[in-house]
């Protein structure tokens, strides 16, 4: 029997697709990154992922996990792999509101979590401009930032438990929903954010927070980026730490939205530099509950703030949604960068973080380093300025590998000076496996390849992908 006849012994023959049926896994969502699929694998249960991996462990054929696929790395490519794709285990098994847990399938869409979670008057607060198609198995294995992790903290910080399958078969059950265990190497972080390099997540345990009974939303117009990082320690101490979002989309990127976008308007009534979206959710009662004039104590909270600041010229200017259609406008302008970021000529995208207060002063470095490389080029930036995470795109002139690879290197320069890192939350995959090599400490790459050696020693998972060669 050829392996493809094996594994469809296990899991069915329609679950292994092949030809015209895998051809939209030969390519990912950027459109940067092709490979032909030997097949596409679509298990059903853990048992039938332990199968398959047993199959492709004794051939030494190589697996790729594969999730929603909304990733901007290329770590789902697969030339001659197996996909294997998570999109059955999408059982929601259990949500628990007195633990506020929810344990799902790693094929669980990021909305259905949501939607889920809400029916419960909770939240799953992981959330971004994919969350309709991004997969749990996908999030978790690129440890996913988002807009909230001011406020919850990145993919790793909301998982207590999972289930993986290991390179050779073997199911391994970290399935705890304890807040504490220290039994050990702790194999779920390690687990996290290794893109399928180690194995197979198929389920797991996340944390639910309590749903925000009201939201104060607002764009907010600053005299220099420098002024932020007050503003949102300003806001963090009143209103006791409850800020979940604090995103930066400079004139470069409002300028870019209204070019790109059918209908999309500006935030105010004249142009600034620095546009700050803010919002502050509300938990308890006394917050979010409309007062005897009607106001909404979180909102009235944040409008006494702002206008402080106004009147003493901390901040330029200020829009409060007012309602949710006004809210849902303010994300609508910052979850469509990934649309206008993809739209322009020869670009080079870059996902780094920075120290909170260091972004002004990535910023002010990079773009001289950049017009040295090629006068005219153009740059946008989006960023999660509450965590530091920059999203700097660069439009070069002319398409020359020499000059995009020296515009990475230019950034990469200007983070490793300011002590942040290349990589924040979109993941390594393939697109920067060079920047690892050049940058990554040279002790905690062996050290990664000893594990990869160690749990999978003839390198079937997601081979070529997060982890350079020596």
């Amino acid at each position: 029997m050829s392996i493809l006849d094996r594994i469809a012994a296990i899991i069915g023959q329609d679950r292994v697709l092949t030809g015209d049926a895998a051809a939209p896994f030969a390519t990912d969502w950027t459109g940067a990154y092709t490979g032909v699929p030997l097949a596409v694998l679509r298990p059903g249960t853990t048992q039938e992922v332990a199968g398959i991996l047993r199959i492709a462990n004794e051939t030494g054929t190589p697996v790729v996990p594969a999730s929603g696929r909304t990733g901007l790395t290329g770590g789902t490519m697969g030339q001659d792999a197996l996909i294997l794709s998570v999109d059955r285990l999408n059982t929601i098994h259990t949500i628990d509101p007195t633990g506020r847990t929810a344990t799902v399938g790693a094929g669980v869409i990021l909305s259905n979590l949501h939607a889920a979670a809400d029916a419960h008057d909770l939240i799953f607060p992981l959330t971004f401009g994919a969350r309709g198609s991004a997969m749990i198995g996908g999030v978790l294995s690129t440890n996913a930032g988002g807009s909230n992790v001011v406020r919850y903290g990145n993919t790793r910080d909301l998982c207590l438990g999972l289930e993986v399958v290991i390179a050779d078969g073997r199911i391994m059950n970290l399935m705890s929903a304890l807040h504490k265990d220290n039994s050990g190497l702790n194999l779920r972080q390690l687990m996290i954010g290794a893109e399928g390099t180690l194995g197979v997540i198929t389920a797991a345990v996340m944390k639910l927070k309590p749903k925000p009974r009201a939201y104060a939303t607002a764009m907010v117009a600053l005299p220099s980026l420098d002024d932020a990082l007050a503003l949102l320690n300003t806001l963090q101490d009143h209103t006791g730490g409850a800020v979940e979002a604090f995103e930066y989309m400079p004139r470069n990127y409002i300028d870019r939205h209204i070019a790109l976008i059918a209908g999309a308007q500006a935030p105010f009534d004249q142009a600034y530099d620095v546009n700050i979206m803010i919002e502050v959710g509300a938990t308890a009662p006394r917050d979010a509950l409309p007062g005897p004039d009607g106001q909404v104590p979180v909102v009235a909270a944040l409008e006494h703030i702002l206008g402080d600041m106004l009147e003493d010229g901390r901040v330029l200017d200020a829009v409060i949604a007012q309602n949710e259609a006004q809210r849902a406008a303010m994300w609508k302008r910052r979850e469509e960068a990934g649309e206008i970021s993809f739209q322009g000529g020869p670009a080079v995208m870059t996902d780094v973080a920075v120290p909170l207060d260091k972004v002004a002063t990535f910023e002010r470095a990079i773009t001289p380093r950049i017009k040295a490389l090629d006068a005219n080029a153009s740059e946008m930036i989006v960023a999660h300025l509450g965590d530091g995470n920059i999203h700097h795109v660069t439009y070069l002139s002319r398409n020359d590998p020499d000059v995009m690879n020296a515009a990475v290197e230019a950034v990469e320069d200007v983070v490793q000076e300011l002590g942040g890192t290349f990589s924040a939350e979109h993941g390594i995959g393939l697109s920067k496996l060079d920047t690892m090599r050049r940058r990554k400490d040279p002790v905690a790459l062996d050290a990664m390849r000893a594990i990869k050696a160690a749990l999978d020693p003839k390198g079937i998972m997601n081979p070529g992908k997060l982890i350079p060669p020596a």
